[in-house]
């Protein structure tokens, strides 16, 4: 995996979190981790299915965990953050 695409994709989140009031996680391994792990899941199943949940392998189903997930912003707003830390307050 190129360090360029991970960049790319980094900087992808950031604007959305931005537009979102939120904020990408300030630790870089962790940030770098969920990114190459959503990068790899595009690879191997053909969408950025959020690497901390578990995939059915029903495509309606796992739609719901395409990154930003639906549960995002519910999780941030009682959390403080995601459930795989990609996205904080």
């Amino acid at each position: 995996m190129e360090e360029k695409e991970i960049e790319k994709l980094i900087k992808e989140y950031e604007d959305y979190a931005k537009e979102k009031g939120f904020k990408l996680n300030p630790n870089e391994t962790i940030l770098k981790g969920v990114v190459g792990g959503l990068i790899a899941r595009k690879e191997n199943f053909g969408e950025r299915y959020c690497p901390c949940r578990k995939m059915t392998g029903n495509k309606k189903d796992d739609k719901r965990i395409i990154c930003p997930c639906v549960y995002h912003e519910k999780e941030i707003e009682e959390d403080g953050h995601c459930f795989c830390n990609l996205f904080v307050k």
